[in-house]
């Protein structure tokens, strides 16, 4: 049968080599031979020779030297040694090199050929074995980097909890070399507070329970002074997975240790945290949100039915907010924000919970308090933190609060009713001038009623046209002519009937109707106007008051332009009243709107001028026209009384300044003889005329001689 091993038989003796020959031959080898050892290298080199019968003495090239050529050349071949010599050490010398066997001369041709096929089944094997050696190395190079190269902690423990293996995660994420945690006890890696819970994953078990545990573990950094990758306790959160390894022997079965996969999921836990933040907490101001502001104040009040104690629940709200976010802009109206809720947070007790509420509105929680007296302490001390004002990129703000308090269980035995109370008191200091606090009381449910029926009642209002202006003159006593008209709101109540604006522009104000009201106002007057003058009527302006939200509205000044050019009026046909608190309140908006309205033509004027306590200085600043006497100090002008010191300065002042002076307020003749001896000749009042609805004021304004007031001391 023919084999297919190749064979290289080697002799320096012809015709022993032609004997080796044909005795392999006639086995069924293939066969190649070679005369002495210069002719066996080439041979070497040219075929891929599997078994070598190879001859010792030989002159020039011996059979050494060809075993060292093949070590040499790291030649995959067989060799067995067929020589004639007899010493031991020659035997002892081939043995000890890679000869497979030593076949002396003269052999036994079955003792050469059994040698042979055990030498060439030895080699098959080593073949075998190598294949399957470098199989495994490869695979085991594979999953060697596959384990290496795992996001995930690949580990193994011993059956004392020591650590046998780690991949070279471990030096990314914990920043620990591999050398390091073997032999480490998993106890030293783990953060302290989770050593209960891998105590129990990593515990040995019962022999059958081979089943997996999944639980989160944070193990800590070998740096513990650099950033923490999670959270600020410098450890990571895990979620590991490990089961047991066990070692069968027979039946009976040894614990030998744990292997696991720790996975990082730092990532998923700060999303984790940030998505709870969020849903709990306002992102602007971290503080809590209205959601956990009322999580807490259940458990408060459950604590407090338990424990008896009493319990504060505070409403706050920024006065003038708006003016800052109108007319700054709102970032910076969210860094006040930002700024006020650091204050606020610095006002509190350890327990206390202090949550923004929405849009400028804050509300505190004080659990166990003595009485109305710890939560008076601490309403004061807001306030005070709060006088101190703001300055954000230059601009110096200050900022008032008003403080609704509800006490538990006096005003409220829920939450919901806590937070209502609260509330209501909130919006009666509101109505009162604000900057204030207030305890909570039951009449105050009533007046809120009210107010909430009014607001209710003043949006169909608006929608019916049940509003209505009424006029009144302002005279020139020197001429006795009638030189302007205040345009004054009323309401036509459907129920009430006709309604002051005092009973109801605070309200409109609070909830912001003011502004379509005054819009409503500033076309219908420019509406009477312009019909005054197509009947003729041209030697009267119209005066109209201004709330400090209509000019602070980024429209306002647009508005005035497009009525204007609507019911093509000039500006010195119409004349704008404000307040000297409403020009405080801002300086700088107050400056720009006013400075807009000059441009227009349209003259300004001080209501209420002297009653405010600001500084003088802005009549300088403002493009003001005219000033009016507040009614209150044409009260202090009685006959037989004293001087009136106050009317006397105001006069001067304005005859110094070259304003316009219009007295408002008169009531008897008394008093205007007074105001124009002392140079005031325009004034405003009851004796010349209350306010009248449009058919009156245009009857008025029609009497012969045209347009002119006939009073008895006026000639």
């Amino acid at each position: 049968m023919q084999r297919n091993e190749l064979i290289l038989v080697v002799d320096d003796q012809p015709r022993m080599l032609q004997s080796l020959e044909q005795l392999m031959v006639s086995s069924g080898y293939n066969v190649i031979t070679a005369l002495g050892g210069q002719l066996a290298t080439e041979q070497l080199l040219e075929h891929d020779v599997d078994l070598m019968l190879l001859d010792l003495k030989m002159p020039g090239f011996s059979g050494h030297q060809v075993m060292d050529f093949v070590e040499e050349h790291q030649l995959n071949t067989t060799v067995v040694v067929v020589s004639g010599e007899t010493c031991f050490d020659a035997m002892s010398q081939v043995l000890r090199s890679r000869a497979y066997d030593y076949i002396r001369k003269p052999y036994v041709p079955e003792d050469l050929l059994h040698t042979v096929e055990n030498a060439l089944k030895a080699r098959q094997l080593e073949c075998q074995n190598q294949i399957i050696n470098d199989r495994l190395s490869r695979s085991e190079k594979l999953h060697r980097y596959l384990v290496n190269s795992s996001p995930d902690l690949i580990y193994m423990l011993d059956h004392e909890g020591r650590f046998t293996f780690v991949n070279d995660r471990i030096v990314e994420l914990l920043e620990f070399q591999r050398e390091e945690l073997l032999g480490m006890h998993y106890r030293d890696l783990i953060f302290i507070g989770d050593a209960e819970q891998a105590g129990y994953v990593f515990s040995s078990r019962k022999i059958d329970d081979t089943s997996p545990r999944n639980v989160e573990l944070r193990f800590k950094c070998r740096d513990a002074d650099r950033p923490p990758r999670c959270f600020e306790t410098k450890t990571i959160p895990i979620e590991l997975q490990s089961s047991e390894i066990f070692e069968g022997v027979q039946t009976i079965e040894t614990f030998v240790g744990i292997y696991g996969v720790a996975r990082d999921i730092s990532e998923r836990k700060e999303a984790e945290r940030t998505i709870n933040f969020q849903a709990y907490h306002d992102l602007l101001t971290r503080l809590p949100n209205r959601a956990l502001f009322k999580d807490r104040l259940n458990l408060a009040v459950a604590q407090a039915k338990r424990t008896g104690n009493e319990m504060a629940v505070m409403f706050l709200d920024l006065d003038r907010f708006k003016l800052v976010n109108d007319t700054l802009g709102h970032i910076y109206g969210d860094e006040l924000l930002q700024r006020v809720s650091q204050k606020l947070q610095g006002c509190l007790r350890e327990g206390d919970t202090m949550a923004r509420f929405g849009g400028d509105e804050f509300t505190l929680l004080m659990p166990e308090v003595e009485g109305k007296d710890d939560a008076t302490v601490v309403a004061k001390k807001i306030m005070e933190r709060l006088r101190e004002p703001f300055l954000i990129e230059g601009h110096e703000i200050y900022v008032t609060i008003s403080v609704g308090i509800a006490m538990y269980p006096k005003d409220g035995a829920n939450m919901d009713l806590l937070v209502k109370n609260a509330d209501i008191a909130m919006y009666h200091i509101k109505g009162r001038g604000k900057n204030d606090y207030q305890f909570f009381c039951p009449e105050m449910n009533e007046a809120t009623m009210q107010r909430l029926s009014l607001e209710r009642d003043m949006r169909k209002g608006l929608e019916s046209e049940q509003f209505e202006l009424y006029f009144q003159p302002q005279v020139d006593i020197v001429s006795g002519q009638i030189v302007a008209f205040e345009a004054l709101v009323r309401w036509h109540h459907p129920s009430l009937g006709l309604i002051s604006p005092t009973d109801f522009i605070a309200v409109a104000e609070e909830t912001g109707l003011i502004l379509p009201l005054g819009e409503w106002i500033v076309r219908k007057a420019c509406s009477v106007l312009r019909s005054w003058r197509d009947m003729g009527i041209n030697d009267v302006r119209m005066a109209i008051n201004l709330s400090s939200m209509q000019i602070e509205h980024k429209s306002f000044i647009g508005l005035v332009h497009e009525v204007m050019r609507e019911y093509r009026l000039s500006g010195h046909d119409l004349e704008m009243e404000i307040t000297e608190n409403l020009i405080m309140q801002d300086m700088d908006n107050s400056i720009k709107k006013l400075m807009q309205l000059n441009d227009l033509g349209v003259q300004i004027a001080i209501d209420d001028f002297g009653t405010g306590y600001s500084s003088l200085s802005y009549l300088q600043k403002l493009p003001i026209h005219t000033l009016k006497i507040d009614r209150s100090f044409i009260n202090e002008i009685q006959e037989g009384g004293g001087d009136a010191c106050i009317v006397d300065a105001v006069i001067a002042m304005a005859s110094g300044l070259k304003l316009n002076l219009i007295a408002e307020g008169v009531e008897t003749e008394y008093q205007m003889d007074y105001l124009r001896e002392k140079g005031c000749c325009e004034m405003q009042g009851y004796y010349f005329g209350k306010p009248a609805s449009e058919q009156a004021t245009i009857e008025l304004l029609t009497h012969a001689p045209f347009g002119e007031l006939v009073l008895p001391s006026v000639g």
